[in-house]
């Protein structure tokens, strides 16, 4: 794809993700963003992408918080009061890598954030990064994840000894709201189809559930194609043809499992952007890979995904010449081979590469 063509291609599906709900308007001047730095390399790529920010002088003032979960009143997991009114306040957030310590009954850390701010919409675009080589070159899809029930709804409990249940919860309320966020992102960013990945014909109650209110919704978005597929039928097709897809929307363990297998189609989650949409007005973007703890310290960490996510913020929050600065920055970095991480296929050091889109960002200037 030619250079023009393919960044026009990425920042189309990079674009703005904003609530199709409660769409929120930003300010111009300073703004306040939240960010998680996270753990293990978590807080070595927020400082790299805190220096590139810098670099492109956008004007952003950092809140920085701990979101580690305490125990509230009456026993209950929440994240510390400071971390969510930061949140409540800003709107915004940008977080790191997250681990879950292996204690009794401690929740998920990235599962407690998307219930406490109700973060139901993950949306996580992959797109074929030009000089970056893998077996694909031509991908360039969205898949949409509804992020708050399902198999990760957190209903589970012995039933005897030696069994046990977990309750896959499906609502008509957040499936009809995934769909209609899903079709309204096809709309908005001239996507051409939405495919609703769903096993209705095993789960007939939940999963049919969740097809019925895609259908429903599809019939008010007659200039988007609506298609329907079972999931193995989708990793299946995935595999030997990903450009066939455009936009997919999925219940939650499935756009886990999907979003991952199509991050791998353009290289991992290291180079993988995602973003959280909420509700109210909330929206936090994240990188999506692990914490790296064999790597933490060692000035090894990619920071790739962390500010592409960063750059889908931007859009999300309209600073869309900073965006497209950094954007441009990161990917000439990429295509360019000369300044790369080890996972990219280079011998660099993170802060190497990170001095290099900030060289490039500045020349843009």
């Amino acid at each position: 794809m030619a250079g023009n063509a393919w960044r026009s291609t990425v920042s189309r599906i990079m674009g703005a993700v904003k609530s199709q709900t409660q769409p929120r308007t930003f300010s111009r001047g300073m703004q306040t963003v939240t960010i998680i730095p996270g753990d293990g390399i978590g807080p070595e790529i927020s400082t790299s992408v805190i220096k590139i920010f810098e670099a492109a002088k956008v004007p952003i003032q950092w809140e920085e918080r701990n979101v580690t979960a305490i125990k509230g009143p009456g026993g209950k997991w929440m994240i510390p009061p400071e971390a969510k009114e930061s949140m409540d306040k800003s709107k915004i957030g940008l977080k790191g890598p997250l681990k879950t310590p292996i204690a009794a009954g401690h929740p998920s850390m990235n599962l407690l954030l998307r219930k406490t701010f109700d973060l139901y919409a993950n949306v996580r675009p992959c797109v074929s990064i030009e000089g970056y080589k893998t077996p694909y070159t031509d991908v360039d899809l969205v898949t949409i994840r509804e992020n708050t029930e399902g198999e990760y709804s957190g209903i589970e409990h012995v039933i005897v000894d030696g069994v046990v249940q977990s309750i896959k919860l499906i609502t008509e309320e957040a499936s009809r709201r995934i769909a209609e966020y899903a079709f309204e992102y096809a709309r908005n960013n001239q996507r051409n189809s939405v495919t609703a990945v769903h096993k209705a014909n095993i789960m007939r109650m939940s999963d049919g559930l969740f097809l019925r209110k895609c259908r429903e919704v599809a019939e008010n978005y007659k200039d988007v194609k609506f298609t329907e597929m079972y999931l193995d039928t989708v990793c299946l097709n995935m595999v030997q043809d990903p450009t066939q897809f455009d936009v997919l929307v999925m219940p939650n363990l499935y756009g886990d499992i999907l979003s991952d297998l199509c991050a791998g189609l353009i290289g991992g989650l290291g180079v993988t952007p995602s973003g959280n949409i909420g509700a109210n007005g909330v929206a936090i973007f994240e990188s999506v890979h692990g914490t790296a703890p064999d790597i933490a310290g060692m000035d090894l960490a990619n920071p790739t995904a962390l500010l592409l996510s960063a750059v889908m913020m931007l859009r999300h929050m309209g600073l869309h010449g900073h965006a497209k600065k950094i954007e441009t920055a990161c990917f000439d970095t990429i295509r360019d081979k000369k300044v790369l991480t080890k996972d990219l296929g280079g011998n660099s050091k993170g802060s190497e590469f990170t001095a290099e889109i900030c060289r490039r960002v500045q020349d843009l200037d």
